[in-house]
């Protein structure tokens, strides 16, 4: 199995972005790109930037993780060289929209051409962390979507509580222990990238990277699970 703790990296890298993205691109999601079509109908009605990039982010998204299924599918290498090599993939896009925002920045205008390409660049990095978990880390809780992970959360605690856990009470407190950690990340990464924009403005967009090289070491550097 690959490492538990690469998800948690992943969920703070995913929180990160997400939120770095939607302050600084016009209210850009960038992992949760489904929450663009709410934004979309705002930016409709109130005349706000970004509309471009929000339309593209679904079909963007969806291509790179195609994209992503075949990559694996036609690779012979191993299952942990083709994880390395997504954590690779992914931090040269990450590595490509913060180059781009530093070159092009202050980013002031959503529906600006570097603004868009910046945007569809970091969409890529996190189509890519999706389809690397859907792929490999399937048994992990996800890395960029903690709807689902709070509801699970919330039914395992409900079992709990109600005594009736029995023999899968062990199997049930592991599992939400891994999920409540991945939440937490994730949340972490949030309030990081907020306080990030406030005190480094387009600097912020270098952090990502850094995080994701973090990943990479702790895939290559941690013993299986």
């Amino acid at each position: 199995m690959a490492k538990p703790h690469l998800a948690v990296v992943l969920s703070l890298n995913a929180g990160y972005v997400d939120t770095m993205g939607f302050l600084a691109l016009a209210g850009l999601f960038t992992a949760h790109v489904t929450g663009n079509f709410v934004t979309l109908g705002a930016a409709s009605v109130f005349g706000s930037s970004g509309g471009l990039a929000k339309l593209l982010a679904l079909p963007v998204f969806c291509i790179i993780v195609l994209l992503t299924g075949l990559f694996m599918l036609r690779l012979k290498q191993g299952r942990e060289q083709k994880i390395r090599l997504l954590l690779l993939l992914q931090l040269f896009f990450l590595i490509a929209a913060a180059i781009m925002a530093i070159l092009h920045g202050p980013l002031q205008h959503g529906d600006q051409l570097a603004e868009v390409t910046i945007g569809m660049t970091l969409v890529i990095a996190m189509a890519v962390q999706n389809g690397l978990h859907r792929i490999h880390l399937g048994k992990m809780p996800p890395t960029t979507l903690m709807t689902g992970t709070t509801t699970q959360i919330m039914l395992d605690a409900a079992e709990l509580i109600n005594g009736r856990a029995g023999s899968h009470k062990p199997a049930i407190i592991g599992r939400m222990k891994r999920m409540i950690a991945n939440l937490a990340a994730f949340a972490l990464g949030c309030a990081a990238a907020a306080l990030a924009i406030t005190v480094l403005g387009i600097w912020s967009f270098v952090i990502p990277p850094l995080i994701q090289l973090l990943a990479f070491f702790t895939e290559t550097s941690e013993p299986d699970a």
